[in-house]
């Protein structure tokens, strides 16, 4: 029985360690442009056992992504994009498409839209937004239309991905295991970035908990292994 307590509660450790590197990752990126909060999702396995009570095991082997609305700040920027409601923007991967709510975007030397990183900023068709150069004006409409000195050039790709089959790649950077489709609720803003959706507040109070939580486990499991090495040394001596 004993052996069993001891497996539970290393089980449960295994978790909220998990989710102590969850909430102090959130925290950390609590001021990332565009950063969706991941949560862990406990499962709980409960083994009836011959003759004795039944046994309960936990695994956090599923992550939860955030997808409230962040904070829409105004940056002036030429190339600075905002998403207000649903949906992400398309980028270019080196495996596939990936998906981002970060909107500061630039040109490169080609003049295409792209990321921090370099990623090409993707259009409906899944091609490079080219600005042409010498350009006096770029504007963003609401509906993602991007238009150069008043001619409509293409329109942003924005979709929307099942959470459940969200992949996270770096802060604000997401791969989808499901697949995606047009986002239909959602308006463009340009000259603003989305912040992140964390709640700083929630997420210390969090921690707090989630370190109780981890400190009171060990310290039964230090107890228990304390009780058998003095059993241990009560069996030897006896010998």
């Amino acid at each position: 029985m004993a052996d069993n307590m001891i497996s539970a509660a290393l089980s449960r450790q295994a978790g909220l360690q998990k989710e102590l590197l969850a909430v102090a990752n959130n925290i950390a990126n609590a001021n990332t442009t565009g950063y969706r909060a991941e949560g862990v999702i406990f499962s709980e396995y409960v083994k009836a056992l011959d003759g004795a009570d039944s046994i309960s095991m936990t695994r956090a082997n599923a992550h939860s992504i955030d997808l409230t609305q962040g904070e829409i700040i105004a940056t002036k920027g030429q190339f600075d994009i905002a998403i207000a409601g649903e949906g992400f923007f398309l980028l270019e991967g080196n495996d596939g498409p990936r998906l981002t709510r970060a909107g500061v975007f630039a040109l490169n030397e080609q003049s295409e839209l792209v990321d921090p990183e370099g990623r090409k900023v993707l259009n409906e068709g899944e091609g490079a937004i080219a600005i042409p150069q010498g350009a006096k004006s770029v504007t963003f409409s609401p509906t993602g239309e991007v238009s150069v000195d008043g001619q409509v050039l293409g329109r942003l790709a924005v979709v929307v991905a099942p959470p459940e089959g969200l992949v996270r790649e770096g802060d604000n950077l997401f791969r989808s295991d499901a697949e995606y489709e047009p986002a239909e609720d959602y308006a463009i803003i340009q000259g603003a970035v989305e912040g992140s959706n964390v709640n700083s507040m929630n997420e210390f109070v969090r921690l707090i908990e989630v370190q109780r939580a981890y400190e009171g486990t060990k310290g039964f499991l230090d107890k228990e292994a304390e009780r058998l090495r003095n059993l241990v040394q009560t069996l030897g001596r006896a010998e």
